[in-house]
This record gives C-alpha cells, sequence and structure tokens, in this order.
C-alpha cells in the first residue's frame, strides 16, 4: 500500500492504493469520481482517457502512484456539477454519442485538443480522436460537436 496525493480537478486528494492499481481504478474506487469509464483496459478504446498535467493519457495503462504529485482532469473536471461545459454543449447540440459509455475518453482528449489547439481544423479533430472508440454513434457527428465547440469558442 502507498498514500497517493495527487490535484484532481483542481483539488488535492490523498488516499491509500496497493502500487500495483491503476490511475483509471484509483479514480473510480478510491476517490469516487467514476466518470473514468474502463473498456478494454488496453489503452486501446480511450475510454478512460484523462488529462495528466495538461496531456491525454490513458488511465488504465497508468499506476495511481505514477501520478503521486500530479494534476489530474477527468470529465467532472469539465463543469460544475449538474450543468454541461461549451464542449459537452456542443457534443449534445450535434447528437454526438447515444449510450454515453465512450463520451467522457472522447470528451478529455478533444478538451486536450482545443486547449492545445483552439483553432483545430477538422483534419486535426479526426486525428486526436482517431484512437479513441464508439460502438454506437456515428463518428461524424462527434467530429461536428468538436468543431462546433471550437467555432463557438472564436466567438
Amino acid at each position: 500500500m502507498a498514500d497517493i496525493t495527487v490535484t484532481v480537478n483542481g483539488a488535492t486528494r490523498t488516499a491509500s492504493a496497493e502500487v500495483r492499481k491503476t490511475l483509471a481504478d484509483f479514480l473510480r474506487d478510491d476517490l469516487d469520481l467514476t466518470g473514468t469509464h474502463v473498456g478494454c483496459e488496453h489503452g486501446v478504446c480511450g475510454a478512460c482517457t484523462v488529462i495528466l498535467d495538461g496531456r491525454p493519457v490513458r488511465s488504465c495503462l497508468m499506476l495511481a502512484v505514477q501520478a503521486a504529485g500530479h494534476q489530474v482532469t477527468t470529465v467532472e473536471g469539465l463543469a460544475p456539477e449538474g450543468t454541461l461545459g461549451p464542449l459537452q454543449q456542443a457534443l449534445q447540440d450535434s447528437h454526438g454519442f447515444q449510450c454515453g459509455f465512450c463520451t467522457p475518453g472522447f470528451l478529455m482528449q478533444a478538451t486536450a485538443l482545443l486547449d492545445a489547439h483552439p483553432e483545430a481544423g477538422e483534419q486535426e479533430v479526426r486525428e486526436a480522436l482517431s484512437g479513441n472508440l464508439c460502438r454506437c454513434s456515428g463518428y461524424q457527428s462527434i467530429i461536428d460537436g468538436v468543431l462546433l465547440a471550437a467555432e463557438r469558442a472564436k466567438g
């Protein structure tokens, strides 16, 4: 067991966890942040994507102890509880998702992209999201939602 202190969504959190526990499981089980979904557990699907120090990472492939001392943003950190952030609203307006299982991963990947490249065009969005899988929705509506959020951010 190890005490792990990490800043999650702007708040410093500490919990004890086995050193072999993944960041995804630590967030879900120990910090009760269940918005991060675990899909394939091999880093392929992208459902577990979170932002670590400004960069998207697959939390199923990272140990919680590796995140100690770092800043993590999860889907819960994108907007105050009960509200939608601009990207979330744009994806809803574009009918980007059906079941919603993959949504947190797409949101985190797109957030990292738009934070780094607010003027991202369609090709950049497609490339950034190419590592995220959705089984029940059309990818075009997801791309449209990210582009809509970028357009709205321009003003």
